[in-house]
């Protein structure tokens, strides 16, 4: 494949409509829980208040967590960036870039003989998108995943 038809690096893939959602309703649920927190009567007790505080911020954490999955492809190899966890990978660590019919998201066949989600591609944003940057992360892997490792000498 020519270069030209190549994503340009970096590039960086995010469900950005789930962002859209998620962020403010999790800044709107700190800003209700702390709300209802102070709009208390004076009857309830100061650790209830923070009991409430501290629902609000763990809801809006979640929602901060599941908002959080992207990938990120530049020279050196992608960074897919998971609900919890983040991984480095090499170009040349890739096998295969994988989205079904029905996947939730892009699976990556790994040279170890593991796979890896990339939660970041996925068509719950919009199916033709999550298809023309699985094609795009493709074509970067077999593009750049062919080209050896450089030789170190000792």
């Amino acid at each position: 494949m020519p270069d030209a038809d190549l994503p340009t690096l970096p590039v960086t893939w995010a469900p950005r409509r789930n962002r859209a959602v998620l962020l403010p309703v999790s800044a709107l649920l700190v800003v209700v829980f702390v709300t209802v927190a102070l709009a208390l009567p004076a009857s309830w007790q100061l650790n209830d208040r923070v009991a409430l505080i501290t629902t609000g911020l763990v809801f809006a954490a979640a929602g901060a967590m599941l908002a959080r999955p992207h990938v990120v492809a530049d020279a050196d190899g992608i960074t897919v960036v998971n609900f919890v966890r983040t991984r480095r990978l090499h170009w040349a660590q890739i096998v295969r870039v994988n989205l079904r019919q029905g996947d939730p998201w892009v699976t990556l066949d790994l040279a170890d003989g593991t796979s890896l989600a990339a939660v970041g591609i996925q068509p719950g944003g919009g199916r033709e998108q999550a298809v023309r940057a699985a094609l795009g992360l493709r074509d970067l892997v077999e593009a750049r995943g062919a080209t050896p490792e450089p030789a170190t000498t000792k």
